[in-house]
């Protein structure tokens, strides 16, 4: 059945949709003896389902013919995934804008974790998205982000934290800082600046230089400093805080078709700065930019 994809199949398989002799198969090594007859029944599955539009309110920033920024919230998940096949950013673009379509992933060429919040930006066209994609690349797009780590900072204000990351070895669910000569992973480099101590903790701005699955979370937590209410990375609650105290406070590039230089921030949503203020830390975004 060439024309299906694997994951498509095995989901099949998980919900009984396949017989063989008579008898329901549920364990993609089964082995088939000769002569046997089999049948499978093809029926929708989370997955082939989840790409459909939903009217999510988005809070765009800013929007042209080309691509639009958006002011993710904490708590939306960015594309379908096991537990999360709807309601996601990806069926918002969908319902949002009907080119969405057309595009691979609906447009969107870099994520945030579920539980971080702020600027993201998304193509509304192939060539704009394949530009995007390019530039990510080649660095030249500037992500920074605000986080809230917990111990206080100790040493040079500034810091660039050099560590590949690749799967945990120990536990697949989370990322982890690995030894390339041993694991699998890719290089990932994170500058780190030291915004304000405070005796439970720290604020910081981390710019990208890459983007791996998790970089900020599990580059800080590599160096002593999870972030606060990130338990993954052994970080604790903090603050008042239920998710990670992460937040893309700052996007910019050069128009991906104009060339003209883009810029926006994005404020700390209410209970980042409620947890700012909790541990006596300024508000001050003026001195937060670089």
């Amino acid at each position: 059945m060439p024309e299906f994809s694997r994951s498509y199949l095995q989901q099949l398989l998980e919900a009984g949709a396949v017989q063989l002799a008579g008898a329901v198969a549920t364990k993609a090594s089964h082995k088939v003896r000769i002569g046997e007859t089999g049948a499978i029944e093809l029926k929708p599955t989370p997955q082939s389902q989840a790409f459909l539009p939903e009217d999510i309110p988005l809070a765009v920033v800013y929007e042209d013919e080309h691509l639009l920024v958006i002011d993710k919230p904490a708590g939306l998940v960015v594309h379908p995934a096991p537990g999360n096949w709807s309601g996601t950013l990806l069926n918002a673009l969908l319902a949002r804008d009907a080119g969405a379509r057309t595009l691979p992933r609906a447009g969107i060429v870099h994520r945030l974790d579920k539980d971080t919040s702020g600027l993201m930006v998304v193509a509304r066209t192939r060539a704009t998205m394949d530009r995007l994609v390019a530039m990510i690349a080649a660095r030249e797009v500037t992500r920074q982000y605000l986080a809230l780590a917990h111990r206080p900072w100790e040493g040079s204000s500034h810091r660039r934290i050099d560590a590949p990351i690749g799967r945990d070895p120990r536990n697949r669910l989370r990322m982890a800082v690995v030894d390339l000569q041993r694991h699998s992973g890719k290089t990932a480099a994170t500058v780190v600046d030291l915004l304000e101590n405070g005796e439970q903790g720290c604020s910081l701005r981390c710019t990208l230089e890459t983007g791996r699955t998790h970089q900020i979370r599990v580059h800080l937590a590599h160096i002593g400093h999870p972030l606060v209410a990130d338990p993954t990375y052994g970080g604790a609650p903090a603050g008042g805080l239920a998710r990670q105290a992460l937040h893309a406070f700052r996007l910019a590039f050069p128009h991906p078709v104009t060339g003209a230089p883009l810029s926006w921030q994005a404020p700390l949503p209410a209970e980042l700065r409620q947890a700012w203020e909790t541990w006596g830390l300024r508000y001050n975004e003026v001195d937060w930019l670089p």
